[in-house]
């Protein structure tokens, strides 16, 4: 599918937009160290049901889009290139889907936003005050959160993902086959662009776990076999959505959710956009 290109200032974000150009819109967004690739079958199917999908290489991954500072890649940024991104291709309001780190982007557009947000569905990661108590509370949390101070270490991390037996292939294969890691490894494969990826760690604050509630209908997809994200973080989700709130639980799917699961996470995405008309 070609790439359109948004320019957004001195920044270029490569978008996989498709489907009927007059259909309701749902963006979707990757996490690390992801691409809009991710989305791929969830965009298909979503297309197949009328929907517009507008899926970018995020700042950092867009080779356009990749300042060199960390504070370039604090959230306050990250949510508006998202809705700079909508701006531009005349979108007003739309259902906004991310997973991983492209989860607590979403989540913070929908609550800081949610004039622009139809609907919210967040894959992987809880609202990010659910997981930043689990992170300070939660023993089990806390050991599946270790890979984060490494992520932060300038020139550690970058060292360790790139090494001879690449340590971003091996966080993908298994459970993904080889064709569906192969265009995130690709993309991330030089230090200038994980470094890139990366810096959205380096960037992060406490005040991520300061964020209000979501008031828009909302559903927040866990599953059982995260490596990254425990049940103590899930399950407190729930006490940040004042708005409509459902959460759903994959059994046995790990944390690749929208490769692993594109099915059930589609049908997500479509029943929360329904409850919305």
């Amino acid at each position: 599918m070609p790439l359109t290109k948004v320019r957004l200032g001195e920044l270029t974000f490569d978008v996989a937009d498709s489907g009927p150009a007059d259909g309701p819109v749902v963006v979707l967004l990757h996490g690390f160290p992801q691409s809009h690739h991710c989305w791929d079958q969830v965009a298909e199917e979503l297309n197949a049901n009328g929907y517009r999908t507008i899926a970018p290489d995020q700042r950092g991954y867009s080779p356009g889009a990749r300042p060199a500072a960390v504070r370039d890649y604090e959230i306050p940024l990250l949510v508006a290139d998202v809705i700079g991104l909508l701006d531009a291709l005349g979108v007003h309001k739309a259902h906004i889907v991310g997973h991983d780190w492209g989860a607590i982007v979403a989540w913070h557009l929908a609550v800081r936003h949610p004039e622009r947000t139809q609907t919210l569905t967040a894959v992987s990661v809880p609202h990010p005050a659910a997981f930043t108590w689990a992170r300070n509370h939660d023993p089990d949390q806390q050991k599946r959160s270790g890979y984060i101070d490494l992520f932060r270490r300038e020139g550690e991390a970058e060292d360790a993902l790139l090494g001879a037996e690449s340590g971003l292939r091996a966080a993908f294969v298994p459970p993904l086959t080889e064709a569906q890691a192969a265009p995130h490894v690709a993309l991330l494969s030089t230090r200038a662009a994980l470094t890139a990826a990366l810096n959205w760690y380096r960037a992060m604050t406490d005040e991520t776990g300061e964020l209000g509630p979501s008031t828009v209908p909302t559903t927040y997809v866990w599953s059982t076999e995260d490596q990254a994200l425990g049940r103590a973080g899930a399950e407190r989700c729930a006490q940040h959505v004042t708005g409509t709130y459902r959460f759903v639980q994959l059994d046995g799917i790990t944390h690749w959710i929208p490769e692993q699961a594109p099915e059930a996470v589609t049908r997500e995405i479509l029943a929360r956009a329904a409850s919305a008309q």
